[in-house]
């Protein structure tokens, strides 16, 4: 799995006035920028430029933003934050089932995206945190490395920080209101809030090789949130 390169950003639209306004206000805040303009470009320039970040307009020419995402993943440890169409509750729940950090929704401000591309790298960059161990599970912050029962757990930034939350909880319920706080800060659109945890503990649990029917490792306490079985 390739290293990102921790200043690159990589922009894909095909929409060339997006990508160039997205460019602008990027070099502004002092990171390195590429653009593609079509799917397959973008997955040849994440497999070579190995970047920090991708933002990824869901609808692409050639291969669409879900399979560059999902693909992406398998590869890298690459931050993707999804562009999606304004109002469309669907496509942003597509986005973050494909694996992404976050998501903004077109037509967009460029300097709000510019807080996001730096939210989601700090939160991928974290290391002043202690490592953790509950319930089979160790997390380093540090090192951004979790292992299950000894395997490695290939987590995206926003998997591993839910993860790190359950588990410092040691068991304790975490409530919904406190992940979202915790995990995905105030970025997040509030109609689409606890969808949004719904689905990265989705991600989380199929990480953890957990029975979706009924789950042994991430609990859903009805009502309330999550917590972290002891098994």
């Amino acid at each position: 799995m390739s290293t990102p390169t921790s200043d690159l950003v990589l922009v894909v639209d095909d929409d060339l006035m997006i990508a160039q306004l997205v460019e602008k206000y990027l070099l502004r805040a002092g990171y390195r920028v590429v653009i593609a303009g079509d799917g397959l470009t973008a997955l040849k320039m994440i497999r070579e430029l190995s970047p920090a970040l991708v933002v990824l307009d869901l609808m692409l020419p050639e291969l669409d933003g879900q399979a560059v995402a999902r693909a992406a993943r398998e590869e890298n440890e690459v931050s993707i934050i999804m562009l999606t169409a304004l109002g469309s509750t669907t496509q942003r729940i597509a986005g973050l089932e494909s694996g992404a950090d976050d998501y903004i929704a077109k037509p967009f401000a460029p300097a709000e995206l510019v807080a996001r591309v730096r939210s989601v790298l700090r939160r991928a960059r974290t290391s002043s945190s202690s490592a953790v161990r509950y319930g089979g599970i160790a997390m380093d912050p540090a090192r951004r490395a979790a292992k299950q029962h000894g395997h490695d757990l290939e987590l995206t930034a926003t998997e591993f920080d839910l993860l790190y939350a359950l588990v410092k909880a040691r068991g304790r319920v975490l409530t919904r209101e406190f992940l979202i706080d915790a995990v995905l800060g105030s970025n997040v659109d509030q109609s689409i809030q606890d969808r949004s945890i719904d689905v990265y503990v989705r991600r989380l649990r199929s990480k953890l090789c957990d029975d979706a029917r009924v789950p042994n490792h991430v609990v859903t306490v009805r009502g309330i949130g999550y917590r972290l079985a002891e098994a």
